[in-house]
Parts: structure tokens; C-alpha cells; sequence
């Protein structure tokens, strides 16, 4: 049975989970976790709610009634995206169009749907391969409590997101032929899952071929003044790629101050480039553990580098802790196209001095 074909509560596959216990280690199981099967909503586009909880809107306004309140991870069927009224002290004047009622785009991020036919076993006798996840979210079951990641003290039931990217390293074949992936964060705290399969798609060094290989002269070019949140990427004298983006921003959640989580100015060239990290830190009340980062480039020593955004959909606004969070496919794309070149495998590649493409930082 596909582990998305059959529809439970969350609640029904939770029991199931707890009353398996410490038992996980020897996979008994592997029959019962389809018991978690979801079924997404049939639409060519959806979206995730990001965020604790939202309203839906009768209209594309924070002012307009409410006709609902969803919470964090409902996935929705995405009509379209249209400019509605900005909500007071913010900068992102776009909403999301649902056959419900509308919702503030930054607290919805776009997911597709692709079910993959998962691989049976490792390839090539290799030690693990990287994959992305294709559904909007994929629930795991934590192998080796207790855990360690900070973000995961805070929930009882860990989740990959649409577009994470992950260490795969082992392929199990539960009883009823469901397969299972063991996912095992490179660079992680040490926690190790579970997932079904189906919910991952692995990567290709073909996907990775560099972009414009050949060419010397490139440079990017980020505007991180609020109201602007621009990336360029320029050959010489000419523009190949542009992008919205969010930089890091200065202010904290109670409206003070705090100038190192603004992303430093000035050129930096880029000294790492990892396919994914896990990335935490900031402090309690305004701090960060993300898991499955993907595309990382890093262009300073304290770890600001351009890359994947999943937990939200607000470019064009500040929001980071100094990072430039991108959309996963405008930061894969500076991925691929800036030096230094990464290959599938390790997937990780550090250069010394006078290091890869340089990263301008600008503003004002």
C-alpha cells in the first residue's frame, strides 16, 4: 500500500507511533507506518502554511473578514498569487488566492506533489546518496532517542519539508513492500530517522552540472536595502540572473536593535558550498535549528552564505539572521552557476584564499 494512498488522521498514526516505543531499532513497524497516509489536495499548485496559524480572508486583506483559521502545515490548493493590501508595519503586499478565501503569501510556502518510485536499495554499493523531498511535508520517526537538535526538543513529531535536501544512507523493505529511507543529516546533531521513500527524490550530478563554466568573470550583487532585497548575477558587464530575495534584518521580534544580524556589506567571496547543512543559532527568544538547508554557499568565516528557504515565502522583506535566504530554485541556480564547482559526491567542497566568485553585499 502507498504510504499516501490511504487517508488516517495524524492523531490515529501518532498512537501508532507511541505505542511502538523504544521498539523502533528492530523495525517492527515497518507494517503498521502506513497508517500515516495522506492525500494531498489534486491541483497543479499548492501551498503549506508556514506559520502557527492563519487566517483566511474573504479577501486579499488583513482588514477583511475571517471565513477560517488554518494551521501550520494544512496544505492548500494555490489559485494564484495577486497584490492585496499591506498589512500595517510590514513590507510584502502579497496574498494567495484559495477556492476558500485568501491568505498572506509570506506565511505560505509553494509545494508540488511527485511521488517517486523509491530506489531498493543503495546505489552502486555507495555509502548513502542526497535526496530532496517532493511532498509538501514527509513525517519521520526518530531512530536513536533522544534527541539532539534543539528544534526537536520543541516537537514530538519531526517533519522534512518540500525541497529539503538530506543524507540518505541505508533502505529498508517493510513487510508489505513499503520502502523506507534512513535519513542521517551529514551535518547534523546526530539524530538519525525513518521516512517513506516515495517521499524523496535523489539527486543527479547531471542537476549539478556547472552553469558557465568557461566563464572568468562573474559576480553577485545583492541590494539588502528594505524595499529593494535584490540578488544579480553578472558575466562581465551583463546580467544572466536576477531574483528577489530576503537579507538579514536588524531588528528582533521585540523591536530591538541587533546589528550583527544584518548580512555584512562589502565583497566576500565564497569559501564553501555544501548541497545541505544544518544551520542554528541566535539565542533563546530569537534563535534558529533548521534542518536540510539545501545549497548552501558560504562567503564569510561566520557562516552568512546565500541559500534554500523553506520556513517562509517573504522575499522582498528582511528577516534573517544575516543569511541570504533565496528561493530554492534561485539559490540552487547561484549554486551551480558560482565558484567553486560541487560535485555530487561528498557534495561539500572548501577553497582557500583568494577563494570563489566574490559576493557583493550592498545598500542604500
Amino acid at each position: 500500500m502507498n504510504f499516501f494512498s490511504k487517508k488516517y488522521s495524524r492523531r490515529d498514526f501518532l498512537k501508532g507511533v507511541v505505542a511502538f516505543g523504544g521498539a523502533l531499532t528492530v523495525y517492527p513497524w515497518y507494517k503498521n507506518v502506513n497508517a500515516q497516509g495522506l492525500i494531498w489536495p489534486d491541483a497543479e499548485r499548492l501551498g503549506r502554511v508556514c506559520v502557527g496559524k492563519v487566517n483566511l480572508r474573504s479577501a486579499p486583506s488583513a482588514n477583511a473578514a475571517s471565513v477560517g483559521v488554518l494551521y501550520e502545515d494544512a496544505v492548500v490548493n494555490w489559485l494564484r498569487e495577486l497584490v492585496g493590501e499591506v498589512p500595517a508595519g510590514v513590507l510584502n503586499s502579497k496574498w494567495i488566492e484559495t477556492p476558500d478565501g485568501y491568505l498572506y503569501a509570506p506565511s505560505v510556502q509553494p509545494v508540488g506533489v511527485k511521488i517517486n518510485d523509491p530506489l531498493t536499495s543503495l546505489p552502486n554499493e555507495s555509502a548513502g546518496f542526497w535526496a530532496e523531498v517532493t511532498v509538501p511535508y514527509v513525517d519521520l520517526i526518530l531512530e536513536n532517542p533522544p534527541v539532539r537538535s534543539p528544534s526537536l526538543k520543541e516537537t514530538l513529531y519531526p517533519r522534512l519539508y518540500y525541497s529539503q535536501t538530506i543524507w540518505i544512507d541505508d533502505v529498508k523493505v517493510g513487510s508489505d513492500g513499503t520502502i523506507f529511507y534512513h535519513v542521517n543529516e551529514k551535518f547534523g546533531y546526530g539524530d538519525m530517522f525513518w521516512a517513506e521513500g516515495s517521499a524523496f527524490r535523489p539527486l543527479t550530478e547531471e542537476e549539478l552540472k556547472p552553469i558557465s563554466p568557461d566563464v572568468e568573470e562573474k559576480r553577485v550583487i545583492v541590494d539588502v536595502t528594505p524595499g529593494r532585497q535584490f540578488m544579480s548575477c553578472y558575466e562581465g558587464n551583463t546580467e544572466v540572473y536576477f531574483c528577489q530575495i530576503s537579507s538579514g534584518a536588524k531588528w528582533n521580534a521585540y523591536g530591538e536593535l541587533v546589528e550583527e544580524w544584518g548580512t555584512p556589506l562589502g565583497p566576500h567571496p565564497i569559501w564553501r558550498k555544501l548541497i545541505s547543512l544544518h544551520m542554528s543559532g541566535g539565542t533563546t527568544g530569537g534563535g534558529y535549528d533548521l534542518a536540510g538547508v539545501a545549497w548552501t554557499s558560504l562567503f564569510t568565516g561566520e557562516g552568512v552564505a546565500i541559500h534554500s528557504t523553506f520556513w517562509h515565502n517573504d522575499y522582498g522583506t528582511p528577516r534573517s539572521h544575516g543569511c541570504i535566504n533565496a528561493r530554492p530554485e534561485d539559490a540552487k541556480w547561484v549554486f551551480r552557476w558560482t565558484a567553486p564547482h560541487v560535485s555530487l559526491y561528498p557534495g561539500d567542497i572548501s577553497v582557500s584564499m583568494p577563494g570563489g566568485t566574490i559576493v557583493d553585499i550592498r545598500e542604500g
